[in-house]
């Protein structure tokens, strides 16, 4: 197995949408270490846009991590289809992080992305909510 493989699990939270929002990432070597977290609260937005800001920020610290490749896993069906092609990506407010996404995944050698139920990212899910917690403004 690669040093550069990772597994990351990543969530964007809301309280009210738009309203206040933060993002949880966990990022795994594929023997199941963490070995990097995020829990930051991003302002005022939409759950849409705290989902491709969690998957965002967390690209930008697997580059710093010297990934290569990498599983991602996301409790967002519309983000993980939109990244795959399978869905347009409509809204301007997502345009632009739908491309910042897609020039970080192509620093990558490889990388899955997947569709993960809520209960199988209870990880990320915390951090969010932890942010959110600390700072509910």
């Amino acid at each position: 197995m690669s040093d550069g493989a990772f597994l990351v699990y990543t969530d964007g939270a809301c309280r009210g949408n738009p309203g206040p929002a933060s993002i949880g990432v966990s990022i795994e070597r594929p023997r199941g270490t963490e070995v990097a977290t995020l829990s930051e609260v991003i302002g005022e937005t939409t759950n849409n846009v705290a989902e491709y800001t969690a998957l965002l920020r967390a690209l930008e610290e697997l580059d710093s991590l010297g990934a290569t490749q990498v599983d991602l896993r996301l409790d967002s069906e519309l983000i993980v289809k939109q990244i795959k092609g399978q869905y347009r990506v409509k809204s301007e407010k997502l345009k632009k992080l739908f491309w910042d996404v897609s020039v970080a995944l192509d620093k990558l050698d490889s990388y899955t992305i997947r569709h993960i139920p809520r209960d199988e990212n209870k990880r990320a899910d915390a951090l969010a909510n932890m942010a959110l917690d600390r700072d509910p403004t």
